[in-house]
């Protein structure tokens, strides 16, 4: 089955379940799901139960779609995300985006827990991503093209919508909460970096890492879909004083910044 006819059939499916038309796309990382559970008038799908959506495996992620109302705006809420490095072709990791685009929905808000690699970048931070290294030695666009899937050679000058990013920054400011822009570099994990990796990241440019938000967005500018990207920084790894890193302390992490995150998040919802 071609990828367009997954799209059409996923996409087919929701509209029984939910007439609403979404206005914006929300893609919820490690830890900030929680957002999604203050939504009203809101209906919980798991994945599982979608055609043709992959099965979540990661631990802290709920695995479903959510969809309903938060300041003011129709949401269709992503409480968990997929990856590659869960065994999943990267089509399929960003299937949602696509299913996103059919059903009208035109902006996307990508989060996600990564690793801060500048001492700017503490544990706790809020970064804001302007661009991206595409790391992954893959992407999701590769492969047959079918112009119902968009344009084949997306431009990629402008990732990141600078008007979104500039909202972003403005409502911040207002509420007084601290948000640094970074270059986000994607790698495909599970593992975390070594310590020469992180002093080659940081020669490349880089400023956060995490596995994830760069397929996705790949998908969406190739359907000219406006996308902004928030980060919540859990740890952080400079060369010369490297710490271990586990998958429960950046849950926590996030956790513990999750009602800041959330607060700026929802702000910035109702000023879109």
């Amino acid at each position: 089955m071609t990828l367009n006819h997954q799209v059409t059939q996923a996409a087919e499916w929701l509209r029984t379940r939910d007439q609403r038309t979404c206005d914006l796309g929300l893609v919820l990382g490690t830890g900030l799901g929680t957002l999604a559970d203050e939504m009203t008038e809101a209906i919980k799908i798991s994945y599982r139960d979608i055609p043709h959506f992959p099965h979540s495996t990661v631990k802290f992620h709920a695995g479903q779609l959510v969809l309903g109302c938060l300041e003011g705006k129709t949401i269709f809420a992503m409480q968990g995300r997929f990856h590659g490095y869960e065994g999943y072709p990267l089509q399929s990791v960003t299937l949602p985006i696509r299913v996103m685009h059919r059903l009208g929905i035109r902006t996307l808000i990508l989060t996600n827990a990564a690793g801060g690699i500048r001492p700017a970048l503490l544990p706790g931070s809020i970064a804001l991503i302007k661009d991206h290294l595409n790391l992954m030695g893959n992407s999701p666009l590769i492969g047959p093209y079918d112009e119902s899937l968009g344009t084949r050679f997306p431009d990629m000058s402008e990732p990141y919508s600078l008007r979104l990013r500039q909202l972003a920054m403005q409502t911040a400011r207002e509420l007084k909460i601290p948000l640094l822009e970074s270059v986000y570099a994607a790698v495909m994990g599970p593992s975390y970096e070594t310590e020469a990796e992180i002093s080659m990241l940081q020669v490349l440019g880089a400023d956060t890492v995490g596995m994830s938000v760069v397929p996705e967005t790949l998908v969406a500018r190739q359907l000219d879909m406006d996308v902004l990207g928030l980060t919540a920084v859990t740890d952080q790894a400079i060369p010369g004083s490297m710490s271990a890193v586990s998958h429960e302390a950046v849950n926590k992490m996030a956790a513990e910044l999750g009602p800041r995150f959330r607060r700026l998040l929802r702000a910035i919802i109702k000023a879109l």
